[in-house]
């Protein structure tokens, strides 16, 4: 039974640092997902029982495997899943990862992931605890307890607080930068394309997939293929920005705001008002200089 876990959360460990190497990643992240699947595949005890017993800080005792690799197999073990990886291959299905919540069923994973751009555990549980998920109409806060705790149990070791959220937030000039990277490169035809398996009946690859680093932050870009962006008609516009900071994955979406102070300009959803006032001190600086 440790074995067959074991090497099945290593198999999935090597394709994401095959999809990593195709897609142009960074070599050093590709080597250290390789080496995790190494450790994994050497482990005498399944991960499964690593983590019922010493948790993700247990994982992450084991050598060559670090927070981010932790949370991956965490996500593996307790959903069978890893979003990364489904991403990667262009099979991302964020509404079906929130409807394996309690509470959240169809409907409302899919408002959850339209509206408010969740599309992982770590997210809702972000939005849990922030204050997004209790503006919601509907929302009662025995459900929203219930959602909480069940989040709890299955992120053990992880909370996720509206402070330290904050904290977490990527600096808005670097997720920018990020999204013009993605959008000049993109352009240029200089990105691997994957073939995403929603909106997208014949199979054709042409979503972008850019991988790129600022400091000790990892970053995916892909333009959003979501139901509301083809609706709307923005999948060449809206960009969704994933940052591994090395404690877990966050995302954010990048668009061009089309009505005041901030229109025409780049923003990013949810934190208008750190952009305008990213736009007027540039301003600033530009006539000083």
């Amino acid at each position: 039974m440790a074995a067959s876990l074991n090497r099945d959360v290593a198999a999935r460990l090597d394709e994401v640092a095959g999809l990593l190497e195709a897609q142009g990643a960074n070599a050093f992240r590709v080597a250290a997902y390789r080496r995790g699947a190494d450790a994994v595949r050497r482990l005498q005890e399944p991960v499964s029982l690593v983590l019922e017993q010493r948790g993700v800080e247990g994982l992450e005792q084991v050598p060559h495997i670090g927070p981010s690799l932790a949370r991956a197999i965490r996500s593996i073990v307790d959903t069978g899943r890893l979003p990364m990886l489904d991403r990667l291959r262009g099979e991302s299905d964020a509404v079906a990862v929130l409807e394996s919540v309690p509470g959240v069923g169809p409907v409302f994973a899919q408002r959850l992931h339209e509206d408010l751009g969740i599309d992982s555990l770590e997210d809702l549980e972000a939005a849990a605890h922030d204050g997004r998920l209790a503006q919601i109409a509907g929302i009662g806060e025995k459900r929203l307890a219930g959602i909480r705790d069940s989040l709890a149990g299955r992120l053990a070791g992880v909370r996720i607080g509206s402070d330290v959220a904050a904290e977490e937030q990527p600096p808005i000039d670097e997720v920018l930068s990020v999204d013009r990277e993605y959008r000049s490169r993109a352009e240029a035809g200089q990105l691997k394309l994957i073939a995403p398996r929603r909106f997208n009946p014949e199979g054709k690859a042409w979503l972008p997939v850019l991988h790129t680093e600022r400091g000790e932050r990892r970053y995916t870009a892909l333009y959003s293929n979501t139901a509301r962006a083809h609706l709307f008609g923005r999948t060449r516009d809206w960009v969704v920005v994933y940052v591994d900071h090395g404690r877990g994955e966050r995302q954010c979406t990048v668009i061009t705001a089309r009505r005041g102070v901030l229109k025409g300009k780049r923003v990013i959803a949810g934190r208008e008002a750190e952009c305008a006032r990213y736009y007027v001190t540039r301003r600033t600086a530009a006539v000083v200089a």
